[in-house]
């Protein structure tokens, strides 16, 4: 479980030891460990309903773990394209990248990418219905680290959102996306 006392207390892993990483469920259980990991890693508050609704989307959120201790995760949500002409839903949908972060001491260990391969994988299995046209997330337009990491992974900048944080500095977001 996480704890703020273990988070303070983490020292920087060595990059020359051996090190298992792993990805796990996110369940009923342990959602208590994603509200705790989120509160350190982001400054923005989720909703009841943002951790409801990350129960319900199986592969498209999980847990990050470093020799057995939880130290990050992804969670998704799918957005259905709606016909425009029609008012009908289509078979394609978008997949929203609502949350991916790792604990300061763990990252640049090639955890972030394997949080977010492991969602792009899944967006791109051809089973997968409805199938994934598009990825995309916001990222904070001081976020270099962010911007610098999903770049790596063919996203692009594809608009400015002003304002789009409320109680935050800066307020503005970036919508980066990456066509599947």
């Amino acid at each position: 479980m996480v704890t703020s006392t273990a988070i303070k207390n983490s020292k920087t892993p060595k990059r020359n030891t051996t090190h298992r990483i792993a990805l796990g469920e996110i369940t009923p259980n342990n959602l208590g460990q994603l509200k705790k990991l989120n509160t350190v890693l982001f400054p923005v508050h989720y909703s009841e309903k943002f951790y409801k609704d990350v129960l319900e989307v199986g592969e498209f959120a999980k847990f990050a773990y470093f020799n057995d201790c939880c130290i990050g995760a992804v969670c998704c949500r799918k957005e259905q394209i709606k016909e425009t002409n029609q008012g009908t839903t289509s078979d394609q949908a978008k997949l929203y990248i609502m949350t991916l972060g790792v604990l300061a001491p763990y990252r640049n260990l090639g955890i972030g990418t394997k949080l977010l391969t492991h969602i792009l994988q899944h967006a791109t299995l051809t089973t997968q219905h409805p199938k994934f046209v598009e990825i995309y997330l916001h990222v904070q337009t001081s976020n270099e680290e962010a911007l610098a990491f999903y770049k790596k992974y063919d996203f692009e900048i594809v608009a400015t959102v002003e304002g789009y944080y409320k109680k935050i500095s800066p307020p503005d977001a970036y919508v980066l996306s990456r066509k599947l």
